[in-house]
């Protein structure tokens, strides 16, 4: 018997067992997770003015206090902060100077370039992110040892400049972002290779530089272990390593101690704050681009 559908009901979606988020929810969520991130940074400001026996008051002071003079002269007379800080921009420029120029060249030279063995070498690239850290403490601390440059800022900088991760990031995003015609137009005007690189790769490349540039920056200026493994003397310290210093197991200057983190946590700031575009669209560019 033939079954007539044209009269039959609608089949109604199921209704949603769960209720959706509503917006203020999602507002109120978000402004909480802003606060809990906002909070350290604030009490670190706060305790920086604060003398130690106030740090350790219960309940802790929530406002500023008198004695941010006190604790940065206690800091200039306890190290060279201002020389460790110096220590620290130069590793960093230079380390984020020498990446972007080698990790490009590589990265171009992967992406545009066709030569024997090109993809079994980027694997070899590749692999060595499984590598963990910790396993290349001992090797790196020989090398540095048989090359003479034990409590040489170069130790930290040029064993680094064509790293496994930014020659990675630079071929995916010159392979996808520029045309191999433009660069094949370009070698039949006449341009050289270096001349394409300059003229065409880098200017095209500009958010996965900045993304690359501000990675490298604050993973040199933050870097611990290695200047704790290659520096002897205080004047060599970077910021990091000279804080750590400060750190007893008693008697502790907190509040000079505190001073020191923020003058070495605000250069950080501001270059994320001027940078955070860049990093946000070269991080999203390979998602963006068919």
């Amino acid at each position: 018997m033939a079954v007539d559908f044209s009269t039959a009901a609608p089949v109604r979606p199921r209704a949603s067992t769960g209720r959706p988020l509503s917006r203020g929810a999602a507002i109120s969520l978000l402004v909480l997770g802003a606060l809990l991130t906002v909070l350290p940074f604030y009490f670190m400001f706060v305790f920086s003015t604060h003398s130690r026996g106030e740090i350790f008051n219960l309940p802790p002071p929530v406002w500023f206090g008198q004695h941010a003079a006190t604790n940065y002269d206690s800091l200039l007379a306890r190290m060279p902060f201002w020389r460790n800080l110096w220590n620290s921009l130069y590793l960093a420029i230079m380390s984020t100077g020498s990446t972007l120029f080698f990790c490009s060249l590589a990265g171009y030279a992967f992406a545009m370039y066709t030569f024997r063995f090109r993809e079994q070498l980027f694997g070899v690239v590749l692999a060595t992110l499984l590598i963990p850290g910790a396993l290349n403490i001992v090797p790196f601390a020989l090398m540095m040892q048989a090359l003479g440059w034990i409590d040489a800022p170069r130790s930290l900088w040029v064993p680094g400049m064509a790293g496994a991760f930014g020659i990675f990031l630079m071929r995916q995003y010159i392979g996808s972002a520029i045309p191999r015609e433009l660069v094949e137009a370009a070698r039949i005007d006449g341009c050289t290779e270096f001349g394409i690189y300059r003229r065409i790769i880098v200017p095209l490349c500009g958010p996965a530089l900045a993304t690359l540039g501000l990675v490298t920056f604050i993973a040199s200026w933050n870097n611990f272990l290695g200047p704790l493994i290659i520096f002897r003397s205080a004047q060599t310290y970077p910021a990091a390593l000279a804080l750590r210093s400060l750190q007893g197991l008693v008697n502790t200057d907190w509040g000079a101690l505190l001073v020191g983190v923020v003058l070495t946590v605000v250069p950080l700031l501001i270059v994320f704050v001027f940078a955070s575009r860049q990093l946000i669209a070269g991080l999203t560019a390979g998602a963006t681009k068919g």
